[in-house]
C-alpha cells in the first residue's frame, strides 16, 4: 500500500513518500539548507530569512551556537570595527542584556566594571560587549532563530558515505542518518569538520602546507618557533622527557610522541590541538567541586609535576573573567588544557571514532583539574588556589556542567575558488572580492610535544604573528571549484592555509562570513546562476547595505 502527503507550508515543503507501514521517508525541502549549528549556521540561515527566502538549519548539535554559546564568552575580536551585521548585532544583544539589573546574580555589574570590552557600535548608538556567559550566548541564539520563524532540526546527523546526492555538479539531496531528506536550491556547510563539503566531493586539506607549497615564512613545522608561553622554553630547567631523567630506556613520559618532530618548514598531517574552554566560577553557591573523571590516571600528569618543580607557577593566567564571576578558561602554559597531539584523526574520523576522540579530551581535561586541586605532589599554594574554583553550577545543566562542543580550532580546509594566505593577512597582496574581514593575529595553537635530540621534552607549532592592519577575506574562499560543486558554500571551513585559518578562524567571522554567504546563495537562486557566478557588484551592493565592513578605513 503506498500513501503520498504534502505539506505546503512558508517556511518549506515536507512529503512522506512511499509509505509501506513499517517506515516512511522524510523529504524537507527549502531554498536554503544550513548544516551546522554553529554561530556561522545561525547567522546564515537568519540573513537567508530576512531576504525572504525559505531556510532550514539541520545540525548534529542540540544547542546552538557552537563554541560561542559553549564556553567561549572571551571574545577575540582584534579590531572590533570590522565586525558589522549580524555578527555586531549578536554582540548588541550580549550588551543589552547585561544592562538589565536581573543578570547580575553572583555579582554587582559595578564589580565586573569594564572588563566586558563594551564599545561603540560603527553608528555611534549600538553598543557592544564581547564577553558573556555560555547560557547567554545560547539565549540570543535561540532568540533569533524564534523571531525569525527558522525551522531547525537538531541531533540530525549527515550521511556521509551514501548521504549525498549530486546531478550535473550540484547537491541535490542529502540523507540524515535518521532518513530525513533535505532538498535545496542552495546548501551552506557551517559545520567545524567541513562533513557537507567533504561528502559533496569538494577538495580539501588537513593539517599543515609546507613553506614552500605557497611561500608562507609560518607554514609547516616550526621547530625553534617559541612565540607564546605554551612552551617548556619558559621554564628556569629543561625537562628529561623519561621517567628516570636522562634515561631512555626507562620509558617516555605520558604525553609525549615518541615520532621524530619532522624538518622546519616541511608540511605535515599534524592538527593543531583542541580542548573545552570550561565556564569555571569561585562562587561557593554555584560551584561544583572538580569531578574525578572515570578513567582518571594520575601518571598521565608526571609531566605536570616536574613543571611545578621547576618553579611554573602561571596556572590561572588564562581564568580570563566573564560576567557573575566565572570564567573563560583556556590553555596556558607547557602542559594545560590543550590535550596536544591527540586530535590528528578527527578530522576524518567516524562519528564513533570522534566520540571517542571527544571522551579522551573530556578525561583529560577533567583529570588535569582534579589532579591540581587534589594530588599531594602539586605545590601546596597552587593545589589551594584551584580549590577555590569548580564548574559553574547553572551552565551546560544538562551535560553535567561540562560545554557542549569541544573546540575543533581547525579541522578540513576546502582549497576553492582562492585560497586564503599569510600574503593576504600580512597585506603583501591584494584580495579581491571582499565578503568580510579577519584582523587577530595568526594565532596557531600546538600542534605536537616531541623529545629533542638532547632527551628534553619541547612542545612545537605555537605561533603567533600579528596581522598589521584588518585584512579582506574573499568571497572565492567560501566558494568551491565549480567542478566539485556550483551549490554550496563554505563559511567555516573556509579555502584557507593553515596559517591564514589560525586568524580567520575567529567566532565574528563565521558570523559575519555565515551571514555573507547566505546573501550569496540567495543572489544565485534569484539569477539562476552557479555560486561561482554571483555577480560580486551585486553581492557587495547588499553586503555593505546591510552593515558588513568589507574594507578597512583608519579613522
Amino acid at each position: 500500500m503506498m500513501a503520498w502527503l504534502r505539506l505546503l507550508g512558508v517556511f518549506g515543503v515536507l512529503t512522506l513518500v512511499e509509505w509501506t507501514g513499517a517506515s516512511a521517508e522524510q523529504t524537507y525541502q527549502y531554498d536554503i539548507v544550513v548544516y551546522g549549528g554553529t554561530s556561522a549556521g545561525v547567522m546564515a540561515a537568519v540573513e537567508a530569512r530576512m531576504l525572504g527566502r525559505s531556510v532550514a538549519i539541520v545540525c548534529p548539535e542540540k544547542h546552538l551556537g557552537g563554541m560561542s554559546s559553549s564556553g567561549l564568552g572571551w571574545t577575540d575580536t582584534g579590531n572590533k570595527a570590522v565586525i558589522g551585521g549580524l555578527a555586531r548585532e549578536f554582540y548588541h544583544r550580549i550588551w543589552k542584556h547585561y544592562q538589565k539589573p536581573e543578570a547580575w546574580k553572583w555579582q554587582k555589574r559595578e564589580e565586573y566594571g569594564n572588563r566586558g570590552q563594551g564599545t561603540p557600535a560603527i553608528d555611534g548608538e549600538r553598543r557592544t560587549m564581547w564577553v558573556f556567559e555560555p547560557h547567554v550566548a545560547e539565549a540570543v541564539f535561540e532568540d533569533f532563530i524564534r523571531e525569525y520563524s527558522i525551522p531547525t532540526f537538531r541531533d540530525e546527523w549527515l550521511d556521509r558515505e551514501k548521504g549525498v546526492v549530486k546531478q550535473e555538479g550540484r547537491i541535490r539531496t542529502i540523507r540524515m542518518l535518521s532518513g530525513k531528506v533535505f532538498t535545496a536550491k542552495v546548501f551552506i556547510d557551517a559545520t567545524y569538520e567541513g562533513d557537507l563539503m567533504a561528502a559533496a566531493g569538494c577538495r580539501y586539506r588537513v593539517g599543515r602546507e609546507s613553506q614552500s607549497e605557497y611561500g608562507e615564512k609560518w607554514a609547516g613545522v616550526q621547530i625553534g618557533v617559541l612565540h607564546h608561553r605554551h612552551h617548556f622554553g619558559v621554564l628556569k630547567k629543561p625537562i628529561s622527557a623519561y621517567w628516570i631523567p636522562g634515561d631512555p630506556s626507562s620509558g617516555v613520559l605520558p604525553r609525549i610522541s615518541t615520532e621524530p618532530p619532522g624538518e622546519y618548514g616541511q608540511g605535515d598531517h599534524r592538527v593543531q590541538a583542541y580542548c573545552f574552554r570550561l565556564c569555571l566560577t569561585d562562587v561557593p553557591e554555584n560551584r561544583v567541586p572538580f569531578p574525578k573523571p572515570e578513567g582518571y590516571d594520575p601518571k598521565q600528569y608526571e609531566l605536570l609535576v616536574r613543571i611545578f618543580e621547576a618553579g611554573w607557577r602561571e596556572t590561572f593566567e588564562k581564568f580570563d573573567p566573564i560576567p557573575n564571576r566565572k570564567t573563560d578558561t583556556n590553555n596556558h602554559g607547557p602542559m594545560s588544557t590543550d590535550n596536544i597531539g591527540y586530535n590528528y584523526d578527527y578530522p576524518e574520523a567516524s562519528y564513533e571514532r570522534r566520540r571517542e576522540i571527544i571522551k579522551e579530551h573530556e578525561t583529560y581535561q577533567k583529570g588535569w583539574f582534579y589532579f591540581i586541586a587534589n594530588d599531594p605532589r602539586v605545590p601546596e599554594d597552587v593545589q589551594k588556589e584551584m580549590r577555590r574554583w569548580g564548574l559553574a553550577k547553572d551552565e551546560f545543566v544538562d551535560n553535567g556542567h561540562w560545554p557542549y562542543q569541544l573546540y575543533i580550532r581547525e579541522a578540513r580546509r576546502m582549497v576553492g575558488t582562492y585560497v586564503m594566505t599569510e600574503h593576504d593577512l600580512l597585506g603583501k597582496k591584494e584580495t579581491p572580492e571582499s565578503v568580510g574581514m579577519g584582523s587577530y593575529t595568526i594565532d596557531s595553537h600546538n600542534v605536537q610535544r616531541y623529545i629533542t635530540p638532547e632527551g628534553y621534552v619541547q612542545n612545537e607549532g605555537d605561533i603567533g604573528v600579528p596581522t598589521p592592519r584588518p585584512y579582506a577575506i574573499a568571497y572565492g574562499s567560501l566558494v568551491p571549484r565549480r567542478e566539485d560543486c556550483q551549490n554550496l558554500l563554505v563559511p567555516v571551513c573556509v579555502s584557507a592555509t593553515h596559517v591564514a585559518y589560525g586568524s580567520i578562524r575567529m567566532e565574528p567571522v563565521f558570523m559575519i562570513l555565515g551571514q555573507s554567504a547566505a546573501a550569496a546563495a540567495d543572489l544565485a537562486i534569484s539569477l539562476q546562476v552557479a555560486v561561482q557566478d554571483v555577480p560580486y557588484e551585486q553581492l557587495r551592493e547588499r553586503l555593505l547595505s546591510e552593515g558588513q565592513v568589507l574594507e578597512y578605513t583608519k579613522k
